[in-house]
């Protein structure tokens, strides 16, 4: 039995009439650009966020986290319009623009679950998807995949206010297990790579920091204005046709202008401007090197975008550097990278299993000599990838 479901009993007596679940996901090339409409990789992984729920017909909505001490209630007649500063706001803000769409006359109790630590692995958009598959199946709402990812991803950038892409909602949504999600965040076309029968064996792993990691507190929203601030001035320089600031993105501005203009920026927005247009190159030859079964070349480059993370998107916390440095010394590891935007959290790393226990073990002994006072909320997980909701439910209509 899930804890979510044993807490669920003794909240309210009875058994949930259901469980949904929305599985974390990695990006191991393509991190930090999905903002400016990037191509993008990622994979779902089989740890997530469960949520145990029951329908409330008087259409309130109660609902309790195992990572958060306070429950949060409201009617869904009357969901706050304005964000109230906790962790719920994901979930307000997803009943508000659902029902934008549809009708909800329908509320819920439950209980939220997160298999993981919260830091770097997509768990705000994993929890708005749980629980948006759960308000849509009390209301008896079909979405289709792109309704689930445009009502989570507006959740997130309207309501909560961090202006994000859509890399996680996707990854969330689309991923299949044994595939490489191939993604254009332009206009939403993607490929799903199968894993090439020829390619070595490999495992995800996952290396929490013990640092919580949050987008809302972060210097995320900075890092995007500072990447948009370079190209809105690599378009007068080059004579481009140009308008507002905010409709301004990197893909619209060919990497031919970035590197002619480039040293007429500003250093702070030439490293950002740096960072996109090389790990979108980098994304175009990893997507090349999953289809011929290279995963030594696709680790290789997500080494590189790991790199490119710290050195020109200038992210991640003292801990979460450190990390990635171990894992670029340590053998039986393909490649890695800051997991998330890398304001504190996890890495990621595609390893060879036949030296998992080798890595956990050099990994650790290493990052804890630096920082044991971490040692207790230090953690490796070993995953694999898995399919995301719509993959999950082809059985039935989203």
């Amino acid at each position: 039995m899930m804890k979510c479901e044993e807490q669920f009993e003794k909240i309210y007596g009875k058994e949930p009439q259901n469980i949904s679940f929305s599985p974390y996901r990695i990006c191991p090339i393509g991190a930090n650009t999905d903002h400016n409409l990037s191509k993008i990789t990622g994979f779902a992984i089989d740890k997530g966020v469960y949520f145990a729920y029951s329908p409330k017909e008087s259409g309130e909505v109660e609902i309790a986290s195992l990572q958060f001490p306070q429950r949060v209630r409201w009617h869904i007649d009357s969901v706050p319009e304005k964000k109230e500063g906790d962790w719920a706001d994901y979930l307000r803000g997803a009943a508000v623009y659902l029902k934008k769409k549809y009708s909800l006359n329908t509320g819920l109790c439950g209980v939220i679950e997160g298999t993981l630590p919260i830091g770097g692995l997509s768990s705000s958009a994993a929890v708005t998807l749980a629980f948006l598959t759960a308000l849509c199946s009390v209301n008896g709402i079909s979405l289709t995949p792109a309704e689930y990812i445009d009502i989570a991803c507006e959740s997130e950038r309207n309501y909560v206010g961090v202006s994000i892409g859509k890399l996680d909602q996707n990854c969330e949504v689309l991923c299949k297990k044994d595939h490489l999600l191939y993604l254009d965040t332009t206009d939403g076309s993607y490929e799903l790579i199968p894993a090439s029968p020829t390619m070595k064996p490999y495992k995800i792993a996952v290396f929490f920091s013990g640092l919580e990691h949050s987008l809302a507190g972060s210097k995320y929203n900075m890092r995007v204005d500072e990447l948009k601030a370079g190209v809105y001035a690599l378009q007068a320089f080059a004579g481009m046709e140009y308008g507002r600031f905010e409709d301004t993105y990197a893909r619209n501005v060919p990497a031919e202008i970035y590197h002619k203009y480039k040293d007429r920026l500003p250093e702070t927005w030439r490293l950002r401007c740096e960072h996109w247009y090389t790990e979108s190159e980098r994304v175009e030859k990893g997507a090349e090197a999953w289809r011929r079964g290279d995963i030594e070349e696709f680790g290789r480059l997500s080494f590189e975008s790991g790199r490119s993370s710290i050195v020109n998107w200038q992210s991640g916390a003292p801990e979460q550097i450190k990390l990635y440095e171990i894992m670029t010394k340590t053998p039986g590891i393909y490649g890695g990278r800051f997991a998330g935007a890398g304001f504190k959290g996890c890495c990621l790393a595609l390893i060879d299993p036949a030296y998992e226990e080798e890595i956990i073990e050099k990994v650790s002994a290493a990052y804890l000599s630096e920082f044991p006072a971490l040692k207790e909320k230090y953690s490796v997980h070993i995953c694999a990838s898995e399919n995301g909701i719509a993959e999950r439910n082809a059985h039935k209509t989203l």
